[in-house]
């Protein structure tokens, strides 16, 4: 008898799903050793929205926003792409979106990323390329 894989369906905006995708990313923003402030741009919030970051890590879903949903799966699309590049090296993998980059003008991705959406997209694009290599 063979075995058929069945691809189920994520429902995003179900509340346990946010739950679950919370504490992924409050995981990946603690091995990637962010600041509060850093965290909390990275969603998409004010940097003195730190008390929203604490409820996630406290559990509480993420909000049911489709900005904040995208933004989580681009982040996660990085980490992902880092661990393929980097399967060896998971301290690498990690450090490298606080590490100067020469073909970034020797800037963090980090920064890049923190300039908001469109520097979170350029960053999983610039790690696709790499990984299309």
């Amino acid at each position: 008898m063979s075995a058929v894989l069945e691809t189920a369906e994520v429902d995003l905006h179900s509340r346990g799903s946010r739950e679950r995708l919370a504490q992924m990313i409050v995981t990946l923003f603690d091995h990637w050793r962010l600041a509060p402030a850093d965290q909390a741009l990275l969603l998409g919030l004010s940097p003195d929205s730190r008390a929203t970051v604490a409820r996630y890590r406290r559990g509480e879903p993420l909000a049911d926003s489709a900005d904040l949903l995208a933004r989580a799966g681009h982040l996660l699309g990085i980490h992902k792409a880092l661990r393929i590049l980097l399967p060896h090296d998971t301290d690498l993998a990690y450090r490298w979106v606080s590490t100067p980059n020469r073909r970034l003008d020797d800037r963090t991705p980090l920064e890049i990323m923190k300039q908001g959406y469109e520097g979170i997209l350029a960053m999983r694009r610039y790690l696709d390329f790499e990984r299309g290599r």
